[in-house]
């Protein structure tokens, strides 16, 4: 006689396309009230209505009838930032799972279409608890599209600003050294960061730049660019003589293991 199915825990992988500008990865709980709902939050305990995560779980839990979940990027990109290219690796994590075999593969499509052209979710496969930890421990450089402008009022000289980058994308990578940014420096140690960057194309579009840039894993891009109040230095401001910002960014690509084994998780 056949044994009932028992619940586990269960683990699938995959990788995401964000699409838009306003979709944190994990589920963003309300600082002040920790999700029991306040009027910062309107009373519903976080601060977006969605995210990935609650993307894939709205799927993914009735599928599997499983009772909770967690979401484990390969690092993550701020909720302002897309992520093309090829995507970003994920493991799902369900427990107390009553069933185990699902078509990952509808799945995969019933989330992009749920999703409304905000995320799609691709190569879904089960894994183990191994992959968990075998992702988050494996560091790569990533390419990044940057709009940069000048702020409000600069004095801009376009054709140095011009020379100055050519010259950047000639050279080979420089390295940066970065302060623990002020927008993070709540939850994280206060320290110098030395990371490489790398300038790989520009173009300008109106009075705004378009800046390729290859990083590696760790580099606050945002900040390489502004300085932070000189908290990353050179950044893009110091070396093009007139402060400017990053108003969108794109990660292009997250490209081969890094070298480097230590560096610290960030954009």
């Amino acid at each position: 006689m056949d044994q009932p199915y028992t619940p586990t825990r269960l683990l699938f992988e995959g990788r995401y396309r964000k699409f838009v500008r306003d979709l944190p990865q994990t589920v963003f709980f309300c600082p002040k009230c920790r999700g029991r709902g306040c009027n910062t939050c309107d009373g519903y305990g976080k601060l977006t209505k969605d995210s990935i995560q609650e993307l894939v779980a709205r799927v993914a839990m009735p599928r599997f009838k499983a009772r909770r979940n967690k979401f484990h990027g390969a690092g993550r990109e701020d909720m302002d930032v897309r992520m093309l290219g090829t995507g970003r690796l994920f493991v799902f994590e369900m427990q107390k799972a009553k069933r185990n075999t699902v078509d990952l593969e509808d799945l995969a499509a019933e989330v992009t279409r749920r999703s409304e052209g905000r995320i799609e979710i691709f190569d879904l496969k089960l894994c183990d608890r191994k992959r968990v930890v075998e992702i988050k421990e494996t560091h790569c450089a990533k390419e990044y599209q940057a709009r940069v402008r000048f702020e409000e009022g600069a004095e801009v000289d376009f054709d140095a600003a011009a020379k100055v980058l050519d010259d950047l994308v000639s050279q080979d990578r420089f390295d940066i050294v970065q302060k623990t940014p002020q927008r993070v420096a709540h939850r994280r140690a206060d320290m110098d960061r030395v990371r490489w960057i790398k300038i790989t194309a520009w173009e300008r579009d109106g009075n705004d730049l378009m800046v390729s840039i290859l990083s590696q894993h760790g580099t606050y891009i945002k900040e390489a660019i502004s300085s932070d109040d000189g908290r990353s230095q050179p950044s893009l401001s110091s070396l093009l003589g007139a402060p400017c910002t990053c108003v969108e960014l794109d990660v292009l690509a997250i490209l081969d293991p890094d070298p480097d084994p230590n560096p610290e998780s960030a954009t």
